[in-house]
């Protein structure tokens, strides 16, 4: 939106809007003049103060982290690339979300102190509503790039500005962030709305690849040679055909609004038919080959099914990156596989009565999976009651549990107590390590489950209770059953359903997890790990599972400098990076007895060990061995 309007001209059409309500026709960019009559309309002036609602609460940005931890991990990488190709101009890089808040800046510190003035800082508002015409507002507003120089903005104390942004968007056709470069008017450069474009469009693909691995995904381009770069097509299909999500690119190519997702099957779009492009997939896996549209336009073609991606499954809908959790079990759902199986179950059984006993490891989660169940149901109103049963000494388990009468022992509070049991009437109890429950307060948990009746210590009267059971263990409770450890009569009614979390170690969603975890210690600035610390965290066995990590990245956060953004072994501490350097030492060892003896060799070398060290993470070990993903699965092809 660059223009050549002299300053005095835009003063004169901007005062005429203020007094008559509209721009004079013709003097200034349609797409201008209607920022500017929504910046009047949200009753903002030139000259004018700036509204209370500019800038998030700390809460608010840190469910904005949270919520868009994709879009950050994967927006990062190309920020920075961004920024050195800006570093000259004494510019600054911004990520923002889909309602205008910043999320993440990268810039040059002699802009960033002027930029700060004006509250180009993290959780600051760039709505047209808050801050006027600019280019990360006017860019949501109107769903496309843009570009807005000096005195275009609609507030003077930005007219020092030249920024250039562009919206990017979701697999389905919504706006989940905006990319923006802003700088001093008069270092203002014509390419750079094309390269903030061209970013954001690196960006959508990375996301679109990253968020439809249980689909079938289709890439194209006119040529050969495009595909896997960002001129790239890219269409996502449900297994039975169904086009489900598609970039900016895919949609031009065949001529679509993205109100087409969702209603339009393969046929209306390709010559070809899904189970063809399966076969040829199968045959002959990541090859090249040539379809052609409706309209009789050849393209190439390339078909990328990742494992689970089979056929005879039932579709599911892509939804949108940044789209609000449905409920509180997809809020910690980070694409782990075997921990998603467990919610899905959990989800069945919901507002049943069905006991939920979660199995796991000690430091997976459980008390956090349990929340979350209750979250999730309608219970969600009534409260949630958590008892460790290992931490509670053995005499006092049976007071804590079913409450007491006044005076019923010694030391008693004079009003005596309810218990937990009664406490959690309209909600869910939840017994975390209940293999630790002593025998005697067995029978009488079982005796409440069976009556669901409670009788306080000292008391004679039983009162009902009412509660969804949830109990989490870290032991085999069949051992402890066959052991006579364990009543087998409690376990039967505890077990209405089990399910099992996985241990860090074996997880596939590493990466997401830390990334949401430094989301969660760094509200204000977002934190990422080395690549190649990563890497060995990654691989590493965990004993203490998430808990363990998130103390290990608590320290490193504390230990980073106030200008340091990235974790290293330097911030680890000793122990745990002395850890990480035996294993990776470990690791190596089996490698070495023979080296590689020719190129072929070594580039299949180094492939098996990036995908090794990085479990089998694809987009991760491209990362690492600085290829794209397209070129890691040829050299994949050929191992």
């Amino acid at each position: 939106m660059r223009t050549s309007t002299p300053l005095p001209a835009l003063r004169q059409a901007r005062q005429h809007l203020i007094e008559y309500g509209t721009a004079p026709v013709g003097a200034v960019h349609d797409r201008l003049a209607r920022s500017w009559q929504r910046s009047l309309a949200a009753g903002l002036l030139p000259m004018g103060r700036l509204t209370a609602t500019e800038h998030a609460c700390g809460t608010e940005l840190r469910q904005s982290l949270a919520l868009n931890h994709d879009l950050l991990a994967h927006s990062r990488p190309v920020m920075e690339y961004l920024f050195e190709q800006v570093r000259h101009a004494q510019s600054v890089v911004i990520l923002a979300d889909n309602r205008g808040t910043l999320m993440h800046t990268l810039g040059d510190p002699y802009f960033l102190t002027k930029a700060e003035r004006v509250a180009l800082a993290t959780g600051a508002s760039w709505r047209e509503e808050h801050r006027g015409t600019n280019a990360i507002g006017t860019a949501i507003a109107e769903m496309s790039a843009v570009e807005i120089h000096g005195a275009e903005h609609f507030l003077e104390r930005n007219s020092f500005l030249t920024c250039a942004a562009a919206p990017i968007m979701s697999a389905v056709g919504t706006v989940v962030g905006i990319l923006d470069i802003s700088g001093e008017q008069h270092k203002g450069h014509p390419m750079t709305l094309g390269l903030v474009s061209t970013a954001a469009r690196m960006i959508e693909n990375r996301l679109i690849v990253a968020n439809s691995k249980r689909h079938l995904r289709l890439h194209l381009h006119a040529h050969a040679e495009g595909i896997g770069t960002v001129a790239e097509g890219i269409v996502v299909f449900s297994e039975d055909g169904w086009m489900v999500g598609a970039n900016q690119q895919a949609l031009t190519l065949f001529n679509l609004h993205p109100k087409a997702i969702g209603s339009t099957q393969i046929g209306g779009l390709l010559d070809v038919r899904l189970t063809e492009l399966l076969n040829r997939h199968k045959r002959h896996p990541g090859q090249t080959m040539q379809v052609r549209l409706m309209t009789g336009e050849s393209l190439y073609a390339q078909v990328q099914a990742e494992q689970g991606a089979l056929p005879n499954r039932s579709p599911v809908t892509l939804e949108p990156v940044a789209a609000p959790a449905p409920d509180a079990l997809s809020c910690l759902d980070t694409g782990d596989l075997k921990w998603r199986s467990a919610a899905d179950k959990t989800r069945r059984v919901l507002d049943k009565p069905i006991p939920l006993l979660i199995q796991g490891e000690s430091g997976v989660g459980k008390e956090y999976f349990a929340r979350a169940t209750h979250e999730s149901s309608k219970r969600a109103s009534g409260p949630f009651v958590a008892i460790n049963c290992a931490a509670i000494p053995e005499n006092l388990i049976e007071a804590e549990l079913f409450g007491y009468a006044p005076g019923a022992f010694t030391g008693a509070r004079k009003e005596g107590s309810l218990g937990k049991l009664r406490e959690a009437n309209g909600g869910t109890l939840f017994l975390d390590e209940i293999g630790d429950m002593p025998l005697n307060m067995q029978t009488r948990l079982l005796r409440v489950l069976q009556e669901r009746k409670v009788t306080p210590l000292g008391g004679s009267k039983s009162i009902e209770v009412d509660f969804a059971l949830v109990c989490a263990t870290h032991c085999k409770l069949q051992e402890a059953v066959d052991k006579g450890q364990f009543r087998s009569d409690l376990f039967y009614r505890i077990n209405g359903l089990a399910v099992q979390l996985p241990a860090l170690r074996e997880r596939t969603d590493f990466q997401q997890l830390s990334d949401r975890l430094l989301a969660g210690l760094n509200p204000d600035r977002p934190v990422y790990l080395a690549p190649s610390l990563l890497g060995k965290m990654a691989q590493f066995s965990w004993p203490g599972n998430l808990r363990q990590l998130a103390s290990v990245l608590r320290t490193a956060c504390a230990m980073l400098n106030d200008d340091e953004d990235c974790i290293d072994f330097a911030h680890l501490p000793d122990d745990v990076a002395e850890a990480l350097t035996v294993q990776a030492a470990q690791t190596s060892a089996p490698h070495e007895a023979r080296e590689p003896q020719n190129l072929d060799e070594l580039s299949r070398y180094a492939v098996r060990q990036a995908l090794e060290a990085c479990r089998g993470n694809i987009s991760l070990a491209a990362r690492t061995l600085g290829i794209s993903r397209q070129t890691l699965y040829r050299k994949m092809s050929v191992q």
